[in-house]
């Protein structure tokens, strides 16, 4: 039992002494040139310069019709018929209600009998005076009878002028119990059915909406608003000349509206419950295919930042710390690698005419004019400071 304890001792004794002389034979054989390099890192570039580029804010905004009319009745009466459907697109002058007509037919052929028998009484008054002048002239008259008969002449014509004034009354209300579209839109749901008595314009008969153009409702906050002003007063911005804004539309969808507008109105009040203050832009509908109430993205265009940097979107990297862009500098063995420097960024660019890249960032600070920004192959640099190689030939490099 010893013996064999012994043996197996005596074999790992063995066996590490062998292992370790192999080891330092290994050692004693290994390649004394230096370690191979790192390879750098392939990465195209741009260089930064300044430019005017285009500023556009993007913003949540409510549709509504240019023009959205109660419709009531000026004149009271049993409601006789309805004349329209119910969504169906009417012309401004058309008739949607008939209140009933006779009782307003009957007061204008007695307006229309008043006023003829006002004029046939002036008619007859103004004979009077003229026969009276002349027997007045042959001292046949009193000067007393002449004046009556020229007092029944005066009297004579403001009864016509009375009995005119009721004809044409009794003319428009004749006129108003057809109730008629104020405007041309697209008709709403009716609140009052036939039979029903009017009471006049207390009553609401129904809706009308213009749909073409349509109105498009946003709000910019108040500090948006200081931004821009600060930026214009100091000649870094320049806005649309009288604050007429061009407006696109981006749906739910993500689609682009086809047509655009311009911004017309623009509240000088701020809304001390939300911050903003309201804006109103017009916009062609067509085709009806904006609705009342339908909920948008509208982008204001038309205003331009001077001399700005602006760079590929991504070109900008986030580290969780803040934004920064990689620059191709020289490292202290005289090669090229990228260091990062630090930016502030502003509102997004779109240059959607570019052949390349379409939406860039606007770089506030942390670049230079002349400065190489690497715009492509980022995901080859492993950490600060390392070697990059400039390949712009084999990128797509696509930053104008």
């Amino acid at each position: 039992m010893r013996q064999s304890f012994a043996l197996s001792k005596l074999s790992l004794s063995f066996f590490l002494f062998a292992s370790t002389a192999l080891l330092l034979q290994g050692c004693s054989e290994a390649p004394q040139t230096p370690q191979a390099a790192m390879q750098p890192a392939s990465v195209a570039t741009v260089i930064a310069a300044t430019e005017d580029a285009p500023f556009t804010i993007e913003l949540p905004a409510t549709l509504s019709g240019s023009k959205e009319v109660e419709v009531r009745a000026r004149v009271t009466g049993i409601l006789e018929s309805r004349n329209f459907d119910e969504g169906q697109t009417v012309t401004k002058g058309r008739s949607l209600f008939t209140v009933d007509l006779e009782p307003y037919q009957l007061a204008l052929e007695r307006a229309q009998a008043a006023f003829d028998g006002a004029k046939a009484s002036l008619v007859q008054a103004q004979r009077d005076v003229k026969r009276l002048g002349k027997l007045r002239a042959e001292k046949s008259v009193s000067q007393r009878d002449y004046d009556n008969a020229s007092s029944t002449t005066d009297i004579a014509k403001t009864n016509l002028a009375a009995a005119k004034v009721a004809l044409k009354e009794a003319q428009l209300n004749l006129e108003y119990a057809q109730v008629k579209a104020p405007v041309a839109g697209v008709m709403g749901r009716e609140f009052v059915s036939e039979g029903t008595y009017v009471s006049g314009p207390d009553l609401l008969l129904t809706q009308i909406t213009q749909l073409d153009p349509i109105r498009l409702r946003f709000g910019i906050s108040e500090r948006e608003q200081l931004q821009m002003r600060q930026d214009e007063a100091n000649g870094s911005l320049t806005l649309p000349q009288s604050g007429h804004w061009q407006t696109s539309i981006k749906l739910q969808d993500g689609s682009i509206y086809s047509k655009s507008g311009l911004v017309n109105f623009s509240d000088v009040r701020i809304n001390p419950n939300t911050g903003t203050s309201e804006l109103q832009a017009i916009i062609p509908n067509p085709d009806f295919k904006l609705r009342p109430g339908q909920f948008v993205r509208v982008s204001l265009k038309g205003a331009v930042r001077k001399n700005a940097f602006v760079v590929p979107q991504r070109a900008v990297l986030d580290n969780g710390m803040g934004k920064f862009v990689y620059v191709v500098a020289r490292g202290e063995q005289g090669g090229t690698i990228a260091r990062p420097a630090p930016v502030v960024v502003g509102e997004w660019v779109q240059k959607p005419a570019n052949a390349g890249d379409k939406n860039f960032w606007l770089i506030k600070s942390g670049i230079n004019a002349g400065d190489e920004i690497i715009v492509d192959g980022m995901a080859r640099i492993f950490f600060p400071g390392m070697p990059v190689a400039v390949n712009n030939a084999t990128h797509s490099v696509s930053a104008e």
